[in-house]
């Protein structure tokens, strides 16, 4: 998947429509990412040993990859993602600027 842990997103459907944010997690089975703080969702939690106080939760729910697309801090908007060989090591590389991505570390 082009779309990695850490990477800075924006959404491009839906009806966090428009906002951006970083990746927290990545399926890339079912591709699905989860953007910190966006497309929230309550759950019902039952007290355990890790949640101490149950009651009602709020966290990410998962967003389809084709609904996001990688934000590109130079270019100010969203672009596409391209993979070239450089010095024979696949990279990614920002369609919109011609320049390779490096993941930040969260």
């Amino acid at each position: 998947m082009r779309i990695r842990k850490g990477d800075t997103v924006k959404i491009i459907s839906g009806k966090e429509n428009g906002k951006t944010g970083r990746v927290l997690r990545v399926n890339a089975e079912k591709q699905q990412v989860w953007v910190e703080r966006l497309n929230m969702v309550k759950r019902h939690q039952k007290p355990t040993q890790t949640h101490r106080q149950g009651g009602i939760i709020e966290k990410e729910a998962p967003l389809h990859v084709s609904n996001v697309m990688y934000y590109d801090e130079k270019a100010g908007r969203a672009t596409r993602i391209g993979m070239k060989d450089l010095e024979g090591k696949k990279v990614r590389y920002s369609k919109r600027s011609g320049e390779v991505l490096v993941t930040a570390k969260p």
